[in-house]
């Protein structure tokens, strides 16, 4: 294959069984991540994410299917450099510095001092690096780990779960560099607990439940794949009962909820919808929400 044109990663009707075929954890998956894209990787626990990207980075072989990163086995593309990944699980050597190994690291590449300068600095070890590695906290060894995973200049990042541990300040912090990262064209693959991070990073997302891809879209339009906005209001005092009769026939207004005196609606024309509630009918204390990505992910994986 022309690895010049093939697709950063690509994955054909993945397959993972275990216990001899009786359970599946990866269920036919195809999925082709151009070069560039930044794309969060989205399931429950137990959905056969992390399965997905052991294949993905050739640290799994697949029951069936195939898993190529520019057109290759990945395999021999970590062996050159192209991918490389911060993984969730895996141990670090405890008994070193951060500055012994990560220069471990770029000795097996041969990179310069200057690159591993670098790499300490956009990992924000710099003034770790005098400090044994098993003295880190969690997010600081996730940080590490990241290290490690940019030094050879990869043209393709896989990240599971890559803020776990991380405080809000390290968590920002990182995807700044993030943000840096693809802005250079690399290409990032990253599975995240932490909705936000997606909403906030990914161009677009794919979900996973029960071992298949329920769910792959640019993240915006998978946020509004629910359907319109959800209005929440109070219901006039004087008549309460009469008001919720009407605001139940209107047109565009989907899955009307009361709780006392107060009603939520989710609408496909939020704008007439709130002008009806507040002249018509009379209600107060009006608020809208914009579909968020955590909704639209409750509804795709739910049993």
């Amino acid at each position: 294959m022309n690895t010049s044109t093939a697709p950063a990663v690509e994955l054909t009707d993945l397959v993972k069984t275990f216990k001899r075929g009786t359970v599946r954890a990866v269920n036919g998956v195809d999925l082709t991540i151009r070069r560039g894209e930044i794309v969060a990787f989205l399931g429950p626990n137990g959905a056969g994410k992390t399965t997905t990207i052991d294949m993905a980075l050739g640290l799994t072989t697949p029951t069936s299917g195939t898993a190529t990163v520019f057109g290759d086995n990945p395999r021999k593309a970590a062996a050159s450099g192209r991918l490389s990944a911060v993984l969730q699980t895996g141990g670090l050597l405890h008994d070193v510095t951060v500055q012994e190994i990560v220069n471990v690291t770029a000795n097996f590449h041969s990179l310069p001092r200057a690159r591993v300068a670098q790499v300490m600095e956009a990992a924000d070890l710099t003034e770790l690096a005098r400090r044994k590695v098993g003295k880190c906290s969690g997010g600081e060894q996730q940080r590490v780990k990241f290290a490690m995973a940019i030094l050879s200049d990869p043209d393709v990042l896989v990240l599971d779960e890559p803020t776990a541990g991380m405080d809000v300040n390290a968590r920002r912090r990182f995807w700044d560099v993030m943000r840096a990262e693809a802005d250079a064209g690399r290409t990032i693959l990253f599975a995240t607990h932490y909705l936000e991070e997606a909403e906030q990073f990914a161009r677009r997302t794919v979900v996973m439940s029960h071992g298949e891809v329920v769910a792959d879209a640019p993240t915006q339009e998978l946020r509004a794949s629910l359907g319109g906005r959800v209005l929440h209001a109070s219901l006039p005092a004087g008549a309460p009962d009469q008001a919720w009769a009407a605001l139940q026939s209107l047109p565009g207004v989907v899955e009307p909820f009361r709780d006392g005196n107060r009603v939520s609606v989710r609408s496909t024309d939020s704008d007439a919808t709130a002008l009806t509630l507040l002249t018509t009918l009379a209600c107060t204390d009006l608020e809208i929400v914009a579909p968020t990505l955590e909704t639209a992910f409750a509804a795709l994986t739910q049993d």
